[in-house]
Order: C-alpha cells, then structure tokens, then sequence
C-alpha cells in the first residue's frame, strides 16, 4: 500500500510539475494573469458558494429525513450536485453564440438530459436504500 501511495504521489507531482511548466511557458502575460484569476476563483467559489451550500443542505437532510434516508440523501446531492456542476457549461448554453454558422454547437436539449439523470439518481438511491431497509427489517423482525 506504502508503494502505490508513492507512486501516485510521484506521478501527481509529475503531472503538477508538467502543467507548471507549460503554464510558465506562456508568453502572454495577459493569459498567465487571466489563468490565475481562473484559478483564484475557483477556490473562491468553492468556499464562499459551494461549501455552506453543502453544508445548509446537509443539515436540511439531517432535520427532515429519517436517521434511516439519511445515507440515501447524502449520495443523491453527491451525485446531483456532481452532474449539476459539470452540466452548468451546457444548461447556461455558454458558447452557443460563438459561432452562429455552426449548428452543431450545443445543439441537444441539455436540460432534458440532465432532468433524466437527476430522475435516475432519485430512483436508483431511492430503490436502493428500499432495498437495505427492507433486508434490515427481515434480518430484524423485532424493529
């Protein structure tokens, strides 16, 4: 395990030391500043938007669920949250206006997508912790 721990953190360290050094290889300065910025906010949002929402959330779940849901609605936001993150780009439909020629861009009904997987994940979880209580309950008719 000692192993495998250091190689991924020799292997992490390589790709990190890679993408520095294309980053520092960029010779507009306006790029390398606009990179920062980038970078700057993602850890901005991160702490300032998407951990107190996670954490308002989770204790809306702790309130409204039972004890027993509780593991069931932790992984639903993990995952909806997850797919809601990386569908935003396409929801917001940003670049679509980049090239009004090309009618290949963005040219799927996203928000129907991202609708079916949200479904799908409150199914799935929902059927799954179904399924745990209901072998509890066998297991432990006296509960």
């Amino acid at each position: 395990m000692r192993a495998a721990r250091f190689l991924l953190g020799a292997l992490g360290l390589g790709v990190l030391g890679w993408g520095a050094w294309l980053l520092l290889d960029q010779q507009d300065l306006a790029e390398l500043r606009g990179v920062v910025v980038w970078l700057a906010g993602g850890v901005v949002v991160h702490d300032a938007v998407l951990a107190p929402l996670t954490l308002l959330v989770t204790a809306v779940g702790a309130r409204v669920l039972p004890s027993s849901w509780q593991g069931a609605g932790a992984r639903a936001v993990i995952v909806i949250g997850t797919v809601t993150l990386m569908a935003i780009p396409v929801l917001g439909r940003f670049g679509a206006d980049y090239d009004p020629a090309n009618a290949t861009v963005l040219d799927r009904p996203y928000a129907a997508g991202w609708g079916a997987v949200v479904v799908l994940t409150l199914v799935a979880v929902a059927a799954h912790a179904g399924l745990r209580l209901g072998r509890r309950r066998a297991a432990d008719p006296e509960a």
